[in-house]
């Protein structure tokens, strides 16, 4: 009866391990699916082009993160994850800077184009 009760107990025990390391899985994959969704959205956003070395980190994290996935390192999986998030946010982040950047000084320039030419039909009317 007590090799019983021990065997039991030693099963019970065995279970709950069992379920705490499954547990924590979805975690590093959890990361990792938010990770990967980050990094495409910063590639659709243009960031390889206009900000190729943030979207370098992203990518190259992400990369480390699955692979440390894949060995079972949990921890590192989901560090380098939510470093790619992150890296991947920023990468966005800069290619919009970029993109609002580059309108404004095509706004400025094109402002400038009509003041001059404002100038020119103003110039031309008092001449006349």
């Amino acid at each position: 009866m007590n090799n019983l009760r021990i065997m039991t107990v030693a099963l019970t025990v065995a279970v709950a391990l069992s379920a705490a390391g499954c547990a924590s899985t979805p975690v590093p994959n959890e990361k990792l699916a938010v990770a990967k969704a980050s990094v495409e959205r910063a590639e659709n956003s243009g960031a390889p082009a206009l900000a190729p070395v943030e979207m370098a980190a992203a990518q190259d994290k992400l990369a480390r993160a699955e692979k440390a996935a894949a060995d079972r390192s949990e921890m590192q999986a989901t560090t380098l994850a939510e470093q790619a998030d992150v890296d991947a946010q920023l990468a966005q982040a800069t290619a919009e800077q970029q993109r609002s950047h580059k309108a404004a000084m095509q706004f400025d320039a094109d402002m400038a184009a009509l003041r001059e030419e404002a100038q020119r039909s103003s110039n031309t009317n008092t001449n006349n």
